[in-house]
């Protein structure tokens, strides 16, 4: 009978203890919030100063990538993800990955949006400067 019964509390006890992980714990999804369609994604921290490069980045960034992953690299609901994300720290997607993407596409991978097209009319040179200025947003948000 205290078999029993020692069985049964250890059982509640770790029932207990699982529930109380479960809601102290941020889910690990990648998956964006169900937002109202194009609303940011993200909150990002600006830098203070970006480089002289960063800067160049900023304003090609914001003409051709701007209109999908938002302003600042935030994301849009149901359009594209935040590029200000640790998915897209250096050591996951590298330089080259942002170079593949601008000049050849990228099918779906981490995210849910669908495809991603090239982007037409950039040169290797420009999405350099683009890199430059995500890197910076990346730091500033304390992603390296």
């Amino acid at each position: 009978m205290n078999n029993r019964l020692l069985a049964g509390a250890s059982f509640v006890a770790v029932a207990a203890a699982g529930l109380w992980w479960t809601f102290q714990t941020e889910p690990a999804s990648t998956a964006p919030a169900a937002d109202e369609a194009g609303s940011a994604l993200a909150e990002v921290l600006l830098p203070e100063t970006l480089s002289a490069n960063a800067q160049i980045g900023e304003n090609i960034y914001l003409s051709q990538c701007a209109d999908c992953h938002g302003v600042d690299s935030v994301g849009r609901a149901g359009i594209a993800p935040p590029l200000v994300h640790i998915i897209y720290e250096p050591s996951h997607h590298g330089d080259e990955a942002f170079q593949r993407a601008a000049a050849l596409g990228v099918q779906q991978h981490h995210w849910s949006f669908g495809n991603m097209p090239a982007v037409e009319g950039l040169t290797r040179g420009d999405v350099a400067m683009v890199v430059d200025y995500i890197r910076e947003l990346q730091q500033a948000n304390g992603i390296n």
